[in-house]
């Protein structure tokens, strides 16, 4: 009996040791589960190839960098859960078709959020992101106020309308006595758009556009054709630009059949870049742009150097405000307490921002949510002057007077004019 009992006991506490183990077992991948992050899907297409590469890839390295910088520092917790993000990045060459095709994928892959900074295939990709189920926002970044007019309820727009820098380009050059100017700006949808605004209000203001010769500047290197055209009507001023690259291009041929007089840029071509690839600031003597990321004094001189370190190349606007939108996509998911629900996470952007994204932490600052989904950012103005470059200019160009003054006494950009954009 003695031995049976035993037998039993040992049996029985064996039985217990295995249930000991396996419990233990359990807990510890049930902690090891709850401390490993979640995988949100973020997407990026572009021109990665061909004339317009630099461009695109100056777009995707901002965004890569801000989710390599959030994915190290552990992710972002929303409703008590942590996520890391996922980037997937494909080469669109900023063709349309092939800008959807991308887009397929994303949705396939449940991306929740996708970046692209060409107008032409951006419009396209928001005929799709709106379908049931395969939602995603569409985290545009064009100047071309048409994307605010298509309707389109989840998207978000990381830089500055065009018309602010139509007027503010436009009354520069009257000031200079400039009333001929001849156009020699990108093919496309958000070329036509520029031309067109720039037309009307220049002609409105008593000028003349002396020529009007569109090129390709995502495809084309030579440029003489259309400037020989341009430069046949005896022009003050030039409207010229698309990517950076290709404006240099531009330039340099226009100042090589000896053209004088002065450059109007549109904002999709820098000039911080464009002194870079020509090796000479004189050649772009009497020229108005967009104001160069370093000349904007915000403590984004730290992003400038991780950004330089990491890939060996200038700070663009373009890395910037898209480095910039990942974070302002990650603090509205905060808010909306979800990652999936593109809808509310679109919601929550006005939310998320009554807090200002501040130059002490990010290359450039946003003070809130347009309704239509443009971002409130301060736009940069730089002109060239005897060889050099004049110090930036920044304008608030949304709001009141009292929101001029809000944006002021915020802004750490306090070595560089702010000035209130009337219209």
């Amino acid at each position: 009996m003695v031995k049976k009992f035993a037998n039993e006991e040992e049996l029985i506490m064996k039985y217990l040791k295995g249930l000991v183990c396996l419990f233990a077992a359990v807990f510890v991948m049930s902690w090891t589960g709850s401390s490993r992050a979640d995988e949100i899907v973020l997407g990026y297409t572009g021109p990665l190839s061909g004339p317009a590469a630099e461009y695109g890839q100056d777009i995707l390295y901002g965004v890569e960098m801000a989710v390599n910088e959030i994915n190290a520092a552990g992710g972002i917790f929303v409703s008590g859960k942590k996520y890391t993000f996922k980037l997937i990045k494909l080469d669109d060459r900023a063709d349309p078709t092939q800008a959807v095709n991308n887009a397929r994928r994303f949705q396939s892959d449940k991306a929740i959020a996708v970046f692209n900074g060409v107008f032409n295939t951006t419009a396209p990709m928001m005929k799709i992101n709106e379908e049931k189920g395969r939602e995603f926002i569409m985290m545009a970044y064009t100047s071309t106020p048409k994307i605010e007019t298509l309707g389109n309820k989840l998207m978000v727009d990381t830089t500055v309308t065009f018309t602010t820098y139509v007027q503010v380009f436009a009354e520069w050059a009257f000031k200079k006595g400039w009333k001929k100017c001849a156009m020699v700006v990108t093919l496309g949808a958000y070329g036509d758009e520029w031309r067109q605004s720039f037309r009307e209000y220049w002609e409105k203001r008593g000028g003349v556009i002396t020529a009007d010769k569109p090129a390709n500047y995502y495809t084309e290197t030579d440029f003489s054709s259309p400037i020989a055209a341009a430069l046949a009507t005896k022009p003050d001023v030039m409207l010229i630009g698309g990517p950076s690259a290709t404006t240099a291009l531009v330039i340099e041929q226009a100042r090589g059949m000896g053209f004088k007089g002065g450059f109007i840029m549109i904002d999709q071509a820098k000039q911080d870049y464009i002194a870079k690839v020509l090796k000479s600031v004189k050649v772009m003597d009497n020229l108005i742009g967009t104001g160069g990321v370093v000349s904007v004094a915000m403590p984004g001189s730290v992003f400038e150097k991780r950004y330089t370190e990491k890939y060996k190349r200038m700070v663009t606007w373009e890395c910037a405000l898209n480095y910039t939108g990942v974070y302002a996509l990650a603090k509205a998911m905060t808010v909306a307490g979800t990652v999936s629900d593109a809808y509310r996470i679109r919601a929550s952007f006005a939310k998320a921002l009554e807090t200002p994204m501040l130059g002490d932490k990010y290359p450039n600052e946003v003070f809130g949510i347009e309704p239509a989904g443009r971002l409130r950012i301060m736009a940069s103005v730089g002109t060239i002057t005897n060889g050099k470059f004049d110090k930036s200019e920044l304008y608030v160009w949304w709001g009141d007077q009292r929101e001029y003054e809000r944006v002021k006494k915020l802004s750490t950009a306090t070595s560089n004019p702010i000035i209130w954009l009337k219209r």
